[in-house]
């Protein structure tokens, strides 16, 4: 993916979506404390392996606030994911998600919840949901890339390089990835590789 980037600013944050700065004040222990924080949306995130392929599908995108602090990262390699901004069960939000951005129709019965965790806890703190699933072609319906104006690139990583990716510091990566790459090596590489 080659993302050319220009004109590239920072502005006050007025009239928000999907994050609200907040300043917190609390007393700990006996001590005044402040804190600044961004109240935002719960998500999920879904490991897709695919069978025929032996590989994991990822998403690439650009990441405006990884950007921020980092020039040299135009893109960052993601598992699909979705914020969580509809009363609907979580479930169905993962299906949505992989249908959106991967293009990819997974049953809901085939979606295993692997676990929970937070993310950003200095600033955000919001909950993130860890999915899994598998696919293969029959279930793929459109190429994927995501809804409205996202620009999403899908990205398969084979099996037997997922090691090396999870170090190469070159690639910008989410803790959430690492964790789910080493959630499947102790929990379903061997189911898979006797396919």
């Amino acid at each position: 993916m080659i993302n050319i980037i220009k004109n590239f600013k920072t502005s006050e944050l007025k009239d928000t979506r999907f994050v609200h700065p907040v300043k917190i004040t609390f007393n700990q222990n006996g001590k005044d404390k402040i804190w600044e924080a961004v109240k935002s949306f719960d998500s999920v995130a879904i490991l897709l392996y695919h069978e025929e392929k032996k590989s994991f599908l990822l998403v690439k995108q650009f990441r405006a606030p990884v950007y921020l602090n980092d020039k040299n990262h135009t893109c960052t390699y993601e598992l699909c994911a979705g914020i969580i901004d509809k009363d609907v069960s979580l479930e169905q939000i993962v299906k949505e998600e992989i249908n959106e951005e991967c293009g990819y129709d997974v049953s809901l019965e085939s979606i295993e919840k692997v676990t929970s965790f937070y993310t950003n806890v200095g600033v955000s703190g919001a909950k993130q949901f860890l999915y899994y699933a598998k696919i293969n072609e029959s279930m793929k319906k459109h190429k994927g890339g995501g809804i409205n104006d996202e620009e999403i690139e899908l990205m398969f990583v084979p099996i037997d390089e997922i090691e090396d990716f999870i170090f190469d510091e070159s690639k910008a990566k989410t803790p959430g990835l690492i964790l789910s790459f080493y959630w499947f090596m102790k929990n379903k590489k061997r189911l898979v590789e006797q396919i």
